[in-house]
């Protein structure tokens, strides 16, 4: 499988200490822009190597552990790759994934406009569930980390015709219910319990604490 060479982002104000004897990559396996935009936002230099995991699971999970675990799997799938190229430095892969849970049903990207309104026209009106996982994994060290979060997520009631319109927009085709929170699809929602960068798909204050369990908090000692 052809893989594309990581992409490097560059924080503009770091915070993350990396001061230590082993040279420390970190990467983010996602292509989300949002995740890279909440990532950049903590102030972590990374880089970018999505995998191409299929995101189907054979066994039924909770909605909880099947975001965990599908988060576990596409870091696992991003470390194996990086590590065939280069096993010398140390990294840490950080993933993620998000899906609506609506009557138990489990919504992830639509394939088609058609299916994207059909989201849309069942969320209309009613709350449902926006549920994360995040997985940091660390090499040579072998650690795992995995935490997962819940949002519930309160749409107002909606227009076939307005849901077409945002449809038409082209914003619902890569997000997982069919709407982004962080754009036009903010207009849809009534209310939100819990955390918005859940529903975004990066909730950083467990970004936060992953690193931190991991020995690496973001914000430098202070020195007094």
């Amino acid at each position: 499988m052809q893989t594309n060479p990581p992409l490097t982002i560059s924080a503009t104000t770091p915070v993350l200490s990396v001061t230590d004897s082993t040279e420390l990559s970190v990467i983010l396996a996602s292509a989300s822009p949002r995740r890279r935009q909440l990532l950049e936002q903590l102030g972590i230099a990374f880089s970018i190597h999505p995998t191409s995991l299929c995101e189907q699971v054979a066994i039924q999970l909770p909605p909880l552990d099947h975001v965990a675990f599908l988060a576990k799997q596409k870091a696992l799938a991003a470390l194996t790759e990086i590590r065939i190229k280069d096993d010398k430095r140390a990294y840490w892969v950080l993933a993620a994934d998000t899906l609506v849970v609506l009557d138990g049903q489990l919504l992830g990207k639509p394939n088609t406009p058609a299916e994207a309104e059909e989201m849309l026209m069942r969320l209309q009106g009613r709350s449902h569930e926006v549920v994360t996982g995040v997985c940091l994994m660390t090499s040579p060290e072998g650690r795992q980390e995995v935490v997962s979060d819940r949002t519930e997520v309160t749409f107002r009631t909606l227009s076939s015709d307005t849901i077409a319109r945002y449809v038409a927009t082209g914003e619902p085709m890569d997000k997982a219910g069919a709407y982004g929170i962080q754009g036009l699809g903010a207009t849809l929602v009534e209310s939100i319990h819990g955390d918005f960068y859940t529903v975004m798909g990066l909730p950083v204050r467990l970004v936060a604490d992953l690193f931190a369990r991991c020995g690496r908090p973001l914000f430098a000692p202070l020195h007094r």
